[in-house]
């Protein structure tokens, strides 16, 4: 015998009692919005990232096209230019095996990563030949907040542009 029918009367719903349908679609939501709310605390914080990340890379491109191998290697970190030793020698290694960033025939800057004190600049560059390459710049914050390039990720795209 359903317990809500009382003779030939409903009886009337308790105060705080949840029927049926209703109940579930309720506990529904509320799961979904707590398993929301779990994950977005859980999810890493996106920084803003700084304007210097893309200032770097876009400075660097401008002193390898002029030939300044001292601003260039400048825009090093420390660890880069102990490795090299001079300016001159990143600039010929460089020249040598990265053809494609000293003088590109187009530059596109896409959206920067970083947690605060590493950031990836990624570029897609059209070399002279037309090729596309996405070269991608990993940068650390020094001590004086400066940004500074520490190493890069060359990729060849499988797109060739006939010019």
């Amino acid at each position: 015998m359903n317990e809500d029918f009382v003779g030939p009367f409903r009886r009337a719903p308790q105060p705080g009692r949840w029927h049926g349908a209703a109940a579930a679609w309720a506990l529904l939501f509320a799961l979904i919005l707590g398993t929301a709310a779990m994950f977005a605390s859980a999810a890493p914080k996106q920084h803003e990232v700084d304007p210097g990340v893309r200032e770097v890379v876009q400075s660097q491109l401008q002193a390898l096209a002029s030939e300044d191998a001292g601003k260039a290697f400048a825009l090093t970190d420390p660890a880069l230019r102990t490795r090299f030793g001079s300016a001159e020698a990143f600039y010929a290694t460089v020249r040598e095996q990265y053809p494609m960033v000293v003088r590109p025939a187009s530059v596109l800057f896409l959206k920067p990563e970083s947690d605060g004190s590493i950031a990836l600049q990624k570029v897609r560059l059209t070399d002279s030949d037309g090729f596309n390459w996405v070269v991608t710049y990993l940068l650390n914050r020094q001590t004086d907040h400066q940004w500074r390039i520490s190493g890069t990720l060359v990729e060849r795209e499988g797109v060739h542009v006939i010019v």
